[in-house]
């Protein structure tokens, strides 16, 4: 069920990631250039909010950043994935994770339970190239490119995108979150990184994958290195951070969803700030 290049999903080279965005921002995200508005945290399965931004908007797509499999049961996605889908076809996708080991008392095997996950979308009809996976180590990342469009990592480098692609071949989608602090301060970019990474510290998950991106203990161990810190949240001057950004492009991502971190009534004049170093081009 390998992902073909023309069922690729197409956001542009990048879009706006937060915890969530009105349609009124939506429409404004839109203008400025960016191809989509991904929704981080673990939203119900209902997906009630989805419509209200596609409404608002003309080509911009909406995407999970991530449903959890644990809180949003797969039957229910799935109607609303068809609800979404037949009245905006082709402008939602759906991103799937497992979530985190020390969040959920009841955690099957992770593996096993994405996989009988995927069965039941697939039972209802969900198609594989409109869902991406919440991927960070081997195993997840190859089975995204079988079993969805592709990969969605979350707090990663784009050396972990080269390895990524590497990983999962041409022809899969691969988006890469990273975060950014507009300003070229770096004492006070540290301090609201390290403020957006302090859960992750204590999640196991993240800690592998950082290890396994040549981070040692001491590094991934609260309050993080000024290495690691600066590795995951891009700042600097705005011509510095697009060009941390585009090094996911260089290194075989697709799209790039940049998480501005920032208050949420500031959020469209920050991505506003970076979209001409971004290159993109505004809409009517």
């Amino acid at each position: 069920m390998t992902t073909s290049a023309d069922s690729k999903p197409n956001l542009g080279r990048f879009g706006s990631f937060g915890r969530g965005v009105t349609p009124e921002q939506a429409k404004e995200i839109e203008s400025l250039g960016y191809g989509a508005v991904w929704v981080g945290g673990s939203p119900p399965a209902e997906l009630e909010w989805v419509e209200p931004i596609l409404e608002k908007t003309t080509t911009l797509q909406v995407a999970t950043g991530i449903v959890n499999i644990w809180t949003a049961p797969a039957d229910a996605i799935a109607e609303s994935f068809h609800r979404i889908d037949n009245a905006y076809p082709g402008r939602f996708l759906l991103g799937i994770g497992v979530g985190h080991r020390e969040a959920h008392t009841e955690y099957r095997k992770p593996y096993d339970a994405l996989t009988q996950y995927l069965d039941r979308l697939d039972q209802h009809g969900v198609p594989a190239n409109r869902r991406v996976l919440a991927a960070l180590g081997p195993r997840v990342l190859k089975l995204s490119a079988e079993r969805s469009a592709g990969a969605h990592p979350y707090l990663t480098t784009p050396e972990h995108t080269a390895q990524a692609r590497e990983l999962i071949g041409p022809s899969a989608f691969l988006a890469p979150e990273h975060k950014v602090v507009l300003t070229t301060d770096a004492d006070k970019a540290r301090e609201v990184g390290r403020k957006a990474l302090d859960i992750y510290f204590n999640l196991a998950n993240y800690r592998n994958n950082w290890k396994r991106l040549g981070f040692s203990e001491d590094e991934i161990t609260r309050p993080g290195s000024d290495r690691l810190v600066d590795a995951v949240v891009a700042h600097g001057t705005t011509d510095a951070i697009a060009a941390r950004l585009k090094q996911h492009l260089e290194a075989g991502a697709d799209h790039v969803p940049v998480q501005v971190l920032t208050r949420g009534d500031k959020l469209v004049e920050a991505l506003a700030e970076l979209a001409g170093p971004l290159g993109l081009t505004a809409k009517g």
